[in-house]
């Protein structure tokens, strides 16, 4: 097999053949990291046998870790949004804040929406809502669509159960409440900073114009009661959420091995916790479904499908770029060059993210290489997945589908889109580095960061 330097050539060789495949011959995600992961073997000279194998058990392992949860996820998002209960978090929001504060409310919204709702379905349902709160409080439209967006892809790329945040969770082998506790910790400041503070500033460059808030599809006045409470939206919203953090806190707390505390480890077990949030939704939210319950969850399931194979595949390149020696190579170099591991971790995210566009594909690959080298990096395995995460958020560009959800449904041109999307996203991703930085300073005192 192939050593020392030339296995660095061959990883960027490999990653200019996936962006190739990707973004010019526009193959699918799937195929196309399934494609060059046994080229990757190919080029290392891997046995065939190891190179088929390792395919197989990078894709089990991953489905293994995330599968179920991927699943549930999607199922309770497609709930959610069915049922109305994302605008009712919106508008619930807003009440709260006031109409002074309402870009603040919009980016809190699209932080929570975005938890169990993925990115671009989120931001097409709200943009409407938020033409017409720009319509009524004459706020520029630009400061609300940069509170929204950026508040949808901190969580989509930080909070579980998106994909992206879940499957770096399950590579890095770390606990998943300690994971999500300090992912809001990174988070919420990021999606602050970079969404309502920097969106208020890009207000003042673009103000209130009344025709870009023109909506050929307002939003419809509806009954109060055809539409679920904020508060029972909020509920099921954060339930998996509650329940994760409570199975951690308490087993760690309550006595080992006792009853109380053996239940609250099964209830906060990631599977779990979903099962419940998916079973109280389908409760509570069904009679506010046009749809039938069954029609609901079928549109849910029609996308699981492409989710769980675009990860796995992920999870396959990830594998081999570990059993060709390549991962241990790349972490080893950048040891040497005196790198922050958490920096790095930030930085090679950032740079498969920018380069192919796809957040989750830049997540699971990144957490693929750095995962199984967890235990010897020297830093918190959950202060690295979070660094990860972060840098999944920012420098997105126009191979970027989000940057093109944005731009459309906003009906900016790519200047304003790149100021808005491009910079506030990166904006949002230093700061959660930034503040992951200052956790790794306290790591010795926090708990779950040993």
């Amino acid at each position: 097999m192939v050593t020392g330097p030339m296995l660095l050539v061959l990883f960027v060789i490999a990653v200019a053949v996936l962006l190739l495949a990707v973004i010019k011959l526009k193959l699918d995600a799937f195929i196309a990291l399934e494609v060059v992961a046994i080229l990757t073997g190919f080029m290392v000279k891997m046995p065939l046998a190891d190179i088929a194998g390792g395919i197989a058990t990078g894709f089990g392992n991953t489905m293994k870790s995330i599968g179920i949860v991927i699943g549930l996820g999607v199922i309770l998002g497609r709930i959610l949004e069915e049922g109305g209960a994302t605008e009712q978090i919106a508008n619930g929001l807003l009440k709260l804040t006031g109409k002074k504060n309402a870009p603040l409310a919009i980016n809190l919204t699209g932080y929570l929406v975005s938890i169990p709702v993925f990115f671009d379905a989120a931001f097409v349902i709200l943009i409407s809502l938020i033409k017409e709160i720009s319509r009524k409080t004459k706020v520029s439209f630009t400061t609300f669509v940069t509170a929204l967006a950026i508040g949808l892809i901190v969580t989509h790329c930080m909070v579980i159960p998106t994909p992206g945040p879940l499957a770096v969770a399950g590579n890095m082998g770390v606990s998943i409440g300690f994971f999500t506790l300090y992912a809001i910790i990174a988070s919420l400041p990021a999606a602050l900073i970079g969404g309502w503070l920097y969106g208020l500033f890009l207000g003042k460059k673009h103000a209130f114009k009344p025709e870009e808030v023109e909506d050929e599809t307002p939003v419809k006045e509806e009954k109060k009661s055809s539409k679920p409470s904020f508060g029972l939206s909020l509920f099921v919203l954060l339930l998996p959420i509650i329940l994760i953090l409570l199975g951690t806190v308490l087993s760690v707390l309550l006595p080992k091995g006792s009853p109380t505390s053996k239940l609250f480890s099964f209830v906060g077990d990631k599977n779990i916790a979903l099962l419940i949030g998916v079973v109280v939704a389908m409760v509570s939210m069904k009679k506010y479904f046009e749809d039938s319950l069954e029609g609901v969850v079928m549109k849910a399931m029609a996308s699981v499908g492409v989710i769980l194979l675009i990860t796995g595949a992920g999870g396959s390149f990830g594998s081999i770029i570990n059993s060709s020696g390549i991962g241990t190579f790349i972490v080893d170099t950048f040891k040497n060059m005196n790198i922050s591991v958490l920096i790095f971790a930030f930085l090679l995210s950032q740079i498969l993210r920018s380069a192919q566009g796809s957040s989750t594909v830049a997540l699971i690959t990144t957490s693929s290489i750095l995962g199984p080298m967890a235990p010897t990096l020297g830093v918190s395995p959950v202060l690295v997945g979070l660094a990860i995460c972060a840098g999944g958020i920012g420098l997105s560009l126009p191979n970027d589908s989000g940057f093109w959800v944005v731009n459309k449904f906003s009906k900016f041109d790519t200047t304003k889109t790149m100021q808005v999307w491009t910079l506030g996203g990166t904006i949002a991703g230093v700061t959660a580095l930034i503040v992951i930085l200052i956790l790794s300073l306290l790591s010795g005192v926090l708990p779950g960061l040993h």
